[in-house]
């Protein structure tokens, strides 16, 4: 019974890793993608999606109640997981490290940002504009943080779907595998292209 309850919960962790929690994080990029297009094109884009009906059962549901039992599942995989060398080789044993540790920094990274951003908006500490993330980003360490947390985000959405297509059947052989791994890897790119150019607009204004 042990065996099938754990067998569920991975499932379920792997599944949410990409709906709703991946969905949501190309949804996020896109809106702080505006803020290239200038701060009125960004504060229209946030308002836009401030203002959904429902927006706060919806935040809880979808996203931060997935994002607690993807990170703490995650977190609990991490400390009993074990080597796949044996059956993945060299490169995918290294994607299967750097996704445990992407998925701890990731981890960090939303917590400290939802603390910064959506918990300082609720309690009327912080505007919901392009000056909230202009004024975190102004300090050097935090803009770094930043980066480095976003690039975490994306490779771990990224090589956590090619685990999600692979674990779920979608892809079994060895070639559809591999045209996944490329395939995978441009999304990681374009993603993280998304990310960085947002956050240093928001920084430096360019």
């Amino acid at each position: 019974m042990a065996e099938h309850r754990e067998f569920f919960y991975r499932r379920l962790h792997s599944l949410l890793g990409v709906i709703p929690i991946g969905l949501f994080l190309i949804e996020h990029l896109i809106v702080n993608h505006f803020a290239v297009y200038g701060e009125e094109s960004f504060n229209q884009a946030a308002s836009f999606v401030d203002n959904l009906p429902f927006r706060l059962l919806l935040e809880i549901v979808l996203i931060y109640l997935p994002i607690l039992f993807h990170g703490i599942l995650g977190v609990y995989i991490v400390f009993i997981g074990k080597s796949n060398t044996t059956r993945y080789g060299f490169f995918r044993n290294w994607m299967y490290l750097l996704q445990r540790i992407t998925g701890i920094v990731t981890f960090v990274y939303i917590i400290w940002h939802v603390w910064e951003t959506r918990i300082q908006i609720g309690l009327g500490n912080e505007p919901l504009d392009y000056s909230l993330m202009e004024d975190i980003l102004s300090n050097p360490l935090m803009f770094w943080f930043y980066i480095i947390g976003l690039l975490a985000a994306t490779f771990h959405f990224s090589n956590g779907l090619w685990s999600f297509m692979v674990t779920w059947g979608f892809t079994q052989s060895p070639r559809s595998q591999k045209v996944l791994t490329y395939i995978t890897m441009i999304v990681f790119l374009a993603l993280s292209y998304l990310g960085v150019r947002a956050l240093i607009q928001f920084a430096y204004g360019v």
